[in-house]
């Protein structure tokens, strides 16, 4: 877990983070220079009924109200369609009834940012998160983490091509995927899913005015297909 904003930031911002763009499901508040309050979950599956319920734990257990905030931080993919859309959908409302900025970050920044620092040291940190349909959704990252390439949905095989000849750590849920494909490669410990608390220190180094109408961010079509109604 990231643990502090970086030189520069203010570190008295403070700021309630979600992600529900995965597998995983997460809730936290960042106040005064680090998490004060955190939930994760890998339900896979039922993200809607977990996700508020985790919001108001840490709200309660940060001692903050909604007044208290500074802005509202959530992933905005890529990521699964409905996951997506449950995460958006409460972050956005939140804040519109508190007044409140929305940040948004991608789920590869979080993934990424979640990369202990001394891992990352000399390295550069591929991203790679299982997409389904034989692709995974890519990005390199420079060891301050800086992009060093488009996020892209890839096959496994041309994932080396984000960073050619250089030192990588691997990191995400699509890591083993494209591991064979890399000469050599470290792979980061952890399950390799984003986490509010990571979103939420990301956040904090981006300026309230930095915050822009946040959409989902999708690599590729959500894959729904329609009904046959040709009878």
């Amino acid at each position: 877990m990231m643990a502090g904003a970086g030189p520069g930031v203010s570190r008295r911002r403070a700021i309630l983070a979600l992600d529900s763009a995965t597998a995983a499901c997460s809730a936290a508040v960042w106040r005064n220079g680090a998490v004060a309050a955190r939930r994760f979950a890998v339900p896979g599956r039922g993200h809607a009924e977990l996700l508020i319920p985790m919001i108001q734990a840490v709200m309660a257990e940060s001692g903050l109200a909604y007044r208290d905030l500074d802005s509202i931080a959530a992933t905005v993919g890529p990521g699964t369609f409905t996951g997506l859309r449950i995460g958006l959908a409460a972050a956005r409302g939140l804040a519109m009834a508190a007044g409140l900025p929305l940040i948004g970050v991608t789920t590869l920044e979080a993934v990424a940012a979640g990369v202990a620092a001394s891992l990352r040291a000399g390295r550069t940190t591929v991203v790679a998160l299982d997409a389904r349909r034989g692709q995974v959704y890519a990005q390199a990252f420079d060891t301050a983490l800086g992009p060093l390439s488009a996020p892209a949905a890839l096959e496994p095989a041309a994932v080396p091509t984000l960073a050619p000849g250089r030192p990588v750590v691997l990191v995400g849920t699509g890591a083993s995927l494209v591991a064979a494909h890399f000469e050599a490669a470290r792979r980061a410990p952890g399950d390799g899913l984003p986490d509010a608390a990571v979103v939420a220190a990301l956040a904090v180094g981006r300026a309230a005015s930095e915050a822009t109408e946040v959409a989902p961010f999708y690599l590729r079509d959500p894959g729904a297909t329609p009904p046959d109604v040709t009878g």
